[in-house]
């Protein structure tokens, strides 16, 4: 939300060009039944919370989506954190992104799903390490983006696709949006921190990773738009 704010209050004129030369869809929470639960009941919840089976709620949305489903690092086991669901886009939160990305597909140039923690930018695919079509250049771009954030704070990241850079992890939306529709720009953040505080960042640091994470969007914006990458 609160690169939202910048994007509609900033008088910054990299901020300003962003914000008024592209079409902007924010979904600030995908999973609302997911993060109610995590301030009622259970802060490190991760999954939904339909129900599976007898004893145990839920699946991962970064699982679910139809795309290498269940081909690696996802489980079958219904009280697992990484329970991949039934069958892809079982998830009513899952297959209604789905369906609203399908509808304005066509449109889009970059995709940016933003998770926690581990400071990397990550690109597809989860089920291979064998690079995507045009992995050199979504490198290249990303690269130049990790090492603008970097300049703020001395944030380090790391970069590579989900596979070679941390795991094997199938069923996720990057994958499913680049193999797809061959979505020129696709990342995943993972942002702040190392381990320090992992999923529990303190509030202190909400704004400073905000601020470089925008510094590095600019970037990637930017470098697309140079290469040419941009729909119209």
């Amino acid at each position: 939300t609160w690169v939202l704010n910048e994007l509609l209050t900033s008088t910054n004129s990299q901020v300003r060009n962003i914000a008024e030369n592209y079409d902007w869809y924010f979904f600030p929470v995908t999973n609302p039944d997911g993060y109610e639960f995590t301030h009622t009941n259970n802060r490190m919840w991760r999954k939904t919370r339909q129900p599976h089976g007898i004893l145990c709620t839920g699946a991962d949305p970064n699982r679910n989506w139809a795309y290498n489903f269940m081909q690696g690092g996802a489980s079958n086991n219904p009280c697992s954190d990484t329970f991949a669901g039934p069958e892809p886009f079982s998830e009513p939160e899952t297959r209604l992104l789905a369906d609203y990305f399908s509808s304005v597909e066509s449109t889009i140039s970059t995709y940016l799903s933003f998770h926690s923690f581990s400071q990397l930018l990550l690109l597809p695919y989860g089920h291979t390490t064998a690079p995507l079509d045009n992995y050199h250049e979504i490198m290249e771009i990303g690269t130049k983006a990790i090492a603008k954030l970097a300049e703020r704070y001395g944030t380090q990241y790391q970069i590579g696709n989900i596979a070679e850079a941390i795991y094997i992890a199938t069923g996720g939306s990057i994958d499913w949006i680049k193999g797809v529709y061959q979505t020129p720009i696709v990342y995943t953040y993972e942002l702040r921190d190392l381990g320090q505080h992992g999923f529990v960042l303190p509030p202190e640091q909400i704004i400073p990773n905000s601020e470089e994470t925008l510094d590095s969007i600019i970037v990637i914006l930017e470098e697309g738009e140079a290469r040419g990458l941009h729909r119209r």
